[in-house]
């Protein structure tokens, strides 16, 4: 995993404007073993990453309604975008918000940029 800074731009209140390092892929995220669902240790490294990163920058959970904008730019072409969605936001729930039902709307984005992969990522509380 990438280090890279989370950047706080601008911000407005009940908006978090984050760039986060690229996820590690849902194959590597979750694993299942006698009936039960858990993250790797990997995916518990990126979300212990993710936290450290909104904690610098001080991030705290929006209580409301949000839209979330994601835009990902991938290493490689490889990688479903409903997969990168599910793990960044898996990733972000303690941080950025309590819980990823308070999102009702999402837009999401894939580019490719092998030398920066990252996601970028918009969180906006709605009326």
């Amino acid at each position: 995993m990438s280090i890279q800074p989370a950047v706080q731009v601008g911000a407005l209140p009940g908006t978090h404007r984050v760039i986060l390092p690229f996820p590690p892929s849902a194959n590597n995220y979750w694993r299942h073993n006698r009936g039960r669902t858990h993250r790797t240790h990997e995916a518990d490294a990126y979300k212990k990453h993710v936290g450290l990163l909104c904690m610098a920058f001080d991030v705290r959970p929006l209580d409301g309604l949000l839209c979330v904008s994601f835009t990902f730019y991938r290493p490689a072409k490889r990688g479903d975008l409903d997969n990168m969605l599910k793990v960044t936001i898996d990733s972000l729930i303690g941080w950025a918000y309590q819980d990823d039902k308070q999102i009702v709307e999402l837009h999401a984005k894939r580019y490719e940029d092998k030398g920066d992969p990252r996601v970028e990522i918009v969180i906006t509380e709605t009326a």
